[in-house]
């Protein structure tokens, strides 16, 4: 697979899609539809990659839902926007133009490519073994994307449209699911069909490594179980990955974020990204966090910055704390030099740290970073879910069925350099949630509307580094902003079909 980002050519059941290759220069032979196509092995293999396609799109793991994650009290936009600006605030002006409105789209994309993929790899002959290998990642990331997209859309009162393999290629538009859990029984399926049909990650060549395994989906099971609080299924998940046996947490938890350590036993899913090519591949997130100009000597973008209220959630001592925040006067290696940090424009005074590390190296651009400071990505996977939220996803289900979680929560705490604790409270959860995982997908705001803290938390201002307010107090909803608006571009081309969520 060239670690997916060598993908070059991606072909769904109904169009040719032409992808510009970043190492490679693979054309059609001839002319190709429908009706020659889906015929050998190697089809098979094209139409898979062709799910992949999207995840370069700069919206797609690197800013787009970012900025809903931006909405939590742990970041600020960073650089005056208005659109991003309007989506911290919860203002409706947000839905019909700018950063977010993509999402739906290119996650629909990969969603009727990977029914193409089950609805025509199996009539192709093959080997058996590769064929369910193909099915298994089809099935992962259509759950996946569902997945995605339910928690920021859906609810009790709307869910997702579900486009089946049967109204795959249906041009009427679909309506959307009577409410959430009807696509969380939807993901439960496809899951569990990628979890019986897929390798274990030890069992990828090389090459492969990147794409979806057996440990990945029952961490993606857990955490949809959940978000659905089915809290028995979620811990049931959760063990299953933790006693496979072949996940762990590194000791050391700086070394996460190296890219040496993209595949290593932490890694559970992650955005397979590169610095090959003309302008790179993957997620342009570290570049986005990334201090406007890069003091001049890369294009950072510097979004996403650190509040004082995350600084301060760390306790004295937890290493974790300098591994994901920089403040002024720390030093750091840029570019080959060590470099004492401060910003001429972080709205916070801070920077995450956790992405830097492609940064540090002496004449990176081309080795570790992109060429093109407009497409920024590098080569550090960025995590999507690692084994430490795979703990924390038992550790919470064991607390909300009233069980002690002392064990997992102290295996995250001892390797911050923190003491045990014992009976340790739903309170503890929330804080090793949100320092363990700062600044990464797993979502600190999504866990606050879950919780039921979304509104207390944001009732309160947030502060930079010198402890002035930079962002004042905000008044979130439950009824209406647990849930993001949809995008209007999708409600106006189904004709009004796709309805919007309620009080946006």
């Amino acid at each position: 697979m060239k670690k997916i980002s060598n993908i070059i050519l991606a072909i769904s059941a109904s169009v040719l899609l032409g992808a510009c290759s970043k190492n490679l220069d693979i054309k059609p032979k001839g002319a190709v539809s429908e009706n020659n196509f889906w015929q050998t092995a190697d089809d098979a293999l094209l139409g898979v990659n062709g799910m992949y396609e999207p995840f370069d799109g700069e919206e797609f793991y690197g800013r787009g839902y970012m900025w809903f994650i931006n909405a939590s009290d742990d970041m600020v936009t960073g650089r005056i926007n208005t659109n991003a600006d309007a989506i911290k605030n919860f203002s409706p002006t947000y839905y019909s133009g700018g950063y977010t409105v993509d999402q739906w789209d290119m996650r629909y994309q990969v969603i009727r490519r990977a029914n193409d993929v089950i609805n025509k790899v199996p009539a192709i002959s093959m080997d058996a073994t590769l064929k369910n290998r193909y099915l298994g990642e089809a099935y992962f990331l259509s759950g996946l994307m569902y997945f995605q997209m339910a928690y920021n859309y859906g609810d009790d009162r709307a869910g997702l449209p579900i486009i089946t393999r049967a109204n795959n290629n249906d041009p009427n538009p679909t309506p959307r699911a009577a409410n959430v859990n009807e696509n969380y029984t939807y993901i439960e399926g496809e899951l569990k069909k990628a979890a019986n049909l897929l390798p274990y990650f030890d069992q990828l060549s090389p090459a492969d490594q990147g794409r979806p395994h057996k440990v990945a989906a029952w961490g993606y099971l857990a955490k949809m179980y959940l978000y659905k609080k089915d809290y028995p299924n979620a811990q049931k998940y959760a063990d299953s990955v933790i006693n496979q046996g072949k996940r762990a947490l590194l000791p050391n938890y700086a070394d996460v974020f190296k890219a040496a350590n993209n595949f290593s036993t932490e890694y559970i899913w992650s955005a397979v990204s590169t610095a090959k090519g003309s302008a790179g591949w993957g997620s342009i997130l570290p570049g986005v966090m990334l201090e406007n100009k890069g003091w001049g000597l890369y294009n950072g973008w510097g979004y996403y910055q650190p509040t004082k209220e995350l600084y301060d959630a760390f306790e004295a001592g937890d290493k974790r704390r300098e591994v994901t925040i920089l403040k002024p006067g720390d030093v750091f290696p840029f570019f080959g030099t060590q470099r004492t940090y401060s910003s001429v424009n972080s709205l916070s005074g801070y920077q995450f740290n956790k992405y830097m590390e492609p940064f540090s190296y002496a004449n990176p651009v081309g080795g570790s970073i992109s060429p093109n400071g407009d497409h920024p990505t590098t080569n550090l996977n960025v995590p999507l879910m690692r084994f430490a939220e795979i703990i924390l996803i038992k550790a919470e289900a064991e607390l909300m069925q009233g069980k002690n979680a002392d064990a997992e929560i102290n295996m995250i705490r001892q390797r911050a350099g923190l003491k045990a604790i014992q009976n340790a409270t739903l309170a503890e959860l929330k804080n090793q949630r949100r320092c363990e995982l700062a600044g990464e997908w797993a979502d600190r705001h999504r866990d606050l509307v879950r919780w039921g803290d979304a509104a207390s938390s944001y009732a309160k201002p947030l502060h930079g580094f010198d402890g002035k307010v930079i962002w004042p107090a905000r008044s979130f909803n439950p009824a209406v902003h647990s849930v993001w608006a949809v995008p209007q571009k999708e409600i106006d081309r189904s004709n009004g079909t796709i309805k919007q969520n309620g009080g946006w």
